[in-house]
């Protein structure tokens, strides 16, 4: 395989999509998809935190406002919401045209997607700014709503093709096998 070389920024980022729950001054729901998620350690060394960017949209300006927000793991079958709520401004009004379930968080006054097999709710502890009109925000994982099957299971012990997720790189992505854990592949001889 030949490479070449650019100085111009090339991505090939590949981030899973989570639709973000808050809520509006008027107590409706805002979803919104954003991929642009990861995790980092907490201060204590033991937990995590999520950490989101999102720009000078509803959700940051609910972020902003609340400091709390569910993240929701969207599967291959949630498509259609990932789509729809990413094509309408929670600015413009309720993003109600498609049916959907949710109701509040367990531990958080946060709206989570019934239709999410993962879910975390989240309380921002810090917010960076990253860019004009670009927020990071560190948040605390509060609760995660789990399938029952992983319940008590290790932080790395999850089986992402039975998750289904969606993954994001410039277009939409599913995981189709496991191939192994660490140390799987390691050559007999080392």
């Amino acid at each position: 395989m030949k490479r070449v070389s650019s100085q111009k920024p090339q991505s090939m980022i590949v981030q899973p999509c989570f639709i973000v729950g808050t809520y509006n001054d008027d107590g409706s729901p805002n979803f919104a998809p954003i991929t642009w998620i990861s995790v980092t350690v907490d201060n204590d060394g033991e937990s995590y935190m999520l950490v989101l960017s999102t720009g000078a949209k509803r959700t940051g300006a609910n972020l902003a406002a609340r400091g709390i927000f569910s993240a929701n793991l969207a599967s291959v079958d949630m498509l259609g919401l990932v789509d729809y709520f990413g094509s309408r401004s929670g600015s413009d009004g309720p993003k109600n045209a498609i049916h959907y379930e949710y109701e509040n968080g367990q531990f958080l006054k946060v709206p989570t997607l019934n239709q999410s097999r993962w879910v975390y709710e989240c309380e921002v502890v810090k917010v960076v700014n990253t860019a004009p009109d670009t927020n990071t925000y560190f948040a605390r994982i509060v609760n995660t709503q789990v399938p029952e099957e992983y319940s008590g299971s290790g932080n790395f012990d999850v089986d992402l093709v039975s998750l289904d997720p969606v993954v994001y790189s410039g277009t939409y992505h599913s995981i189709a096998r496991n191939l192994g854990g660490i140390g799987d592949f390691m050559p007999p001889d080392c």
